[in-house]
């Protein structure tokens, strides 16, 4: 149950509503005096405040209480009691952050019910909080999986660019990641905890997919019989991403260019304009280029969406991934008869690297799956991947055992792959050789190598940089220091 912190000046009072949250399972931590109530809230840390606003009739000392609870991490839920304050007093309180108040004399009843909102109200946001961090985690840039040189230059483009609200137009073939790009892009900018609305612009026809972007108003057309937002209000403080931009026909593609110069939009069937605050994130699974030249999509328009271009390679273009890949997709999966951990074989895993995947990750990781679910003493084998792999894949070197399990890269814990993987332990670092960085002060080479480290560390807990100053044995605050640009101390 809840850690409760009660503060009034009668004892009576303190006696009877400790006793009562006792007999509820609360642990309580009674106060009759103010400044040994503030005291006991950096000492306990509670869930849960029950603070008299006056311990006497001067000034509302129970104001400081309400103030410093909600200045704990977490903060504190607060609910305050008023005896002969007025309710513009509570009021007040309640301005500084406390849920709740109940005048005195109030019913056991009463206070049962306030406490026991008030805490499923904390777990509500408690809930809410670690939600959006783990959504937030998920959609890192780090979580995208590649070590290739091109999927670098994405990952170094995504950091540069992700907390801008300049427009992104997302370029890569079918299955290649563009909606967990644009979902990167969301998750790492200042428009996280506003609405991400993903739209598939090719799935709809014309006058339903300007309905859903733009709304409409009741009447406007046959079956609207209500007035309805469109999916860019909805989407109105966050980010709209706009995948197969390129189908989209001539009239809508000309109120699109409207919504981007003038960040406004109007509702089928109505004159006055919105104003929205969305940035725009587009996708496209061929070249634009070509569309303008079959006069299919407007050159002005396109130049509008082509702010900043983020190409994604092919999975062709980057096989050395494919194992990395694999591991991912392997990782905690198990043959259900013998609950053992599912391996591939040498000669497999030469076939999956030698197809030219025409799906990208999408068809390898669903490759995988079937493979997974084949396979029989938890190894895939050559025969357990689709026929179509096979056909297409007339040899492969017969070096390769077609029963050795072939040896996958680690797959880290968090399923991450290091944005910048530091210095291997035990590598030691090529200064001075012919080709390399010219020499830089010790100091300096020094808060390099040290950045480089803790980075690793953050990476290898998941993002989680509380948990990667805990396992390197220095502060939080040690960690930010360390960690910035300006910082002079080693």
């Amino acid at each position: 149950m809840a850690k409760v912190l009660l503060v009034d000046d009668d004892l009576t009072m303190v006696q009877m509503v400790a006793e009562l949250l006792r007999q509820e399972g609360h642990e309580v931590f009674p106060f009759s005096n103010g400044n040994a109530a503030l005291a006991g809230l950096s000492a306990h840390s509670p869930d849960l405040v029950i603070t008299d606003l006056y311990f006497d009739k001067t000034r509302a000392h129970g104001l400081e209480v309400v103030q410093k609870a909600r200045a704990l991490s977490p903060p504190a839920v607060v609910i305050v009691i008023t005896g002969f304050g007025t309710i513009e007093t509570a009021v007040e309180a309640m301005k500084n952050g406390a849920f709740d108040y109940l005048e005195k004399p109030f019913k056991l009843e009463e206070l049962k019910l306030c406490v026991q909102r008030a805490l499923s109200y904390s777990a509500a946001v408690t809930e809410t909080t670690y939600l959006r961090k783990q959504l937030k985690k998920k959609y890192e840039f780090s979580q995208i999986i590649g070590s290739a040189p091109k999927m670098q230059a994405v990952f170094k483009m995504i950091e540069r660019v992700a907390d801008t609200d300049s427009t992104i137009l997302i370029l890569g073939e079918s299955g290649t990641g563009k909606e967990l790009v644009a979902r990167a892009l969301h998750y790492n900018s200042r428009r996280q905890f506003a609405p991400f609305v993903p739209v598939n612009c090719s799935a709809l026809p014309e006058n339903l997919l300007e309905s859903e972007l733009f709304g409409h108003r009741r009447g406007s057309f046959t079956g609207a019989i209500s007035d309805k937002k469109g999916l860019f209000e909805e989407a109105d403080g966050g980010t709209i991403f706009l995948d197969e931009v390129g189908s989209m026909s001539a009239m809508l593609q000309s109120r699109l260019l409207r919504v981007l110069q003038e960040r406004e939009v109007r509702r089928v069937g109505e004159n006055t304009p919105i104003y929205v605050n969305v940035r725009v994130v587009a996708a496209s699974n061929e070249p634009l280029e070509k569309r303008i030249k079959e006069g299919s999509f407007r050159e002005d328009l396109y130049y509008r969406l082509n702010v900043i271009a983020i190409p994604l390679p092919s999975l062709r273009e980057r096989r050395d991934d494919i194992p990395l890949l694999v591991a991912h997709f392997l990782k905690g999966k198990t043959n259900n008869r013998t609950q053992r951990p599912v391996q591939v074989t040498r000669q497999a895993m030469g076939i999956l690297c030698a197809y030219d995947w025409p799906g990208n990750v999408r068809e390898l990781e669903n490759a995988i799956e079937r493979a997974a679910t084949l396979c029989e003493d938890a190894i895939i084998q050559a025969g357990d991947l689709p026929p179509g792999i096979l056909a297409s894949v007339k040899s492969v070197s017969p070096a390769l055992d077609a029963q050795a399990a072939a040896t996958l890269p680690e797959a880290p814990e968090s399923a991450l792959y290091p944005l910048q993987p530091g210095p291997q332990p035990g590598t030691p670092p090529a200064v001075g050789l012919p080709g390399t960085e010219p020499l830089v002060p010790i100091k300096s080479f020094l808060r390099e190598q040290e950045r480089a480290y803790i980075n690793r560390a953050i990476q290898q807990c998941g993002g989680d940089k509380e948990q990667a100053a805990l396992q390197l044995g220095i502060s939080i605050a040690t960690m930010y220091r360390r960690l910035s640009a300006d910082d002079k101390e080693l």
